[in-house]
């Protein structure tokens, strides 16, 4: 392959490809339909002439038939008035107009035949024009849902979604992180009224504990006798019947625990 063909085929394949994407469907649409209108326009005005030739043949073919009656006529009536050679003009006469009848009648067949083949590509012509005036309008609407698919691509694919997932994962930790406070909180003071109630009980074993000390620590004091006021002056006893009356005291509350 030459140099110049190789650069003929690169130039072309990018004119076509220009010409590709310079192709607006839509637009192209409607240039196709409006194109068609025109050619339905000039197949209108082409069979209007068509027929307008073909009724003047018909109407030239008519005359030379007319002239045709007429001449015959008149040979006729002039073989009944024994004029032969006006006869023979007479039918020289039928004889120009029989040729040019049967060149008209020849023309009229063949125009006939044209303009019902006309008709027939008129009536076609108006068909495809309707078929593709329902197709454009099809079309339209699919050009117009695949446009509005493609922008809503756009604007998918444009979207940052991991990040707006990362969000959600961390409003959603949060959370989380919230409830886990909440019940943490909730078993704390659960745990704390547990702790006052049992701080409650063991208060009364160091009462009872602490009236018992007090008791053993009071000499010739019983469980369930109070004690008595101290006096201000203390008796003169000996100091032994004091120690065993202590003593005594002593092993009595120990007795009765």
């Amino acid at each position: 392959m030459g140099l110049f063909d190789r650069i003929k085929r690169v130039v072309s394949a990018n004119l076509n490809d220009l010409v590709s994407k310079a192709e607006d469907p839509e637009k192209m649409l409607e240039q196709a339909v409006a194109e068609m209108q025109e050619d339905l326009v000039q197949l209108k005005q082409g069979v209007a002439q068509a027929i307008a030739a073909q009724k003047r043949t018909e109407k030239q073919y008519n005359d030379a038939q007319n002239e045709i009656n007429k001449w015959q006529r008149n040979a006729q009536l002039a073989l009944q008035k024994a004029d032969e050679n006006l006869a023979r003009q007479a039918l020289e006469r039928k004889k120009t107009f029989t040729d040019t009848s049967n060149a008209l009648k020849a023309s009229l067949d063949q125009q006939t035949t044209q303009v019902e083949t006309l008709k027939r590509n008129l009536i076609q012509l108006e068909s495809k024009i309707s078929e593709a005036k329902t197709k454009k309008e099809m079309l339209r609407a699919r050009i117009t849902a695949a446009k509005a698919q493609e922008q809503l691509q756009g604007m998918v694919r444009g979207m940052n979604t991991s990040s707006a997932m990362a969000a959600f994962e961390r409003m959603e930790e949060k959370v989380l992180t919230q409830e886990a406070r909440a019940q943490s909180a909730a078993e704390l003071a659960g745990a704390d009224l547990e702790n006052q109630f049992a701080a409650l009980e063991s208060s009364d074993v160091d009462d009872e504990l602490a009236a018992l000390k007090a008791q053993i620590s009071i000499p010739g004091g019983s469980p369930n006798q109070p004690q008595l006021p101290q006096q201000t002056t203390p008796p003169k006893t000996n100091k032994n019947e004091v120690v065993d009356a202590e003593l005594d005291s002593l092993r009595k509350q120990l007795d009765q625990m």
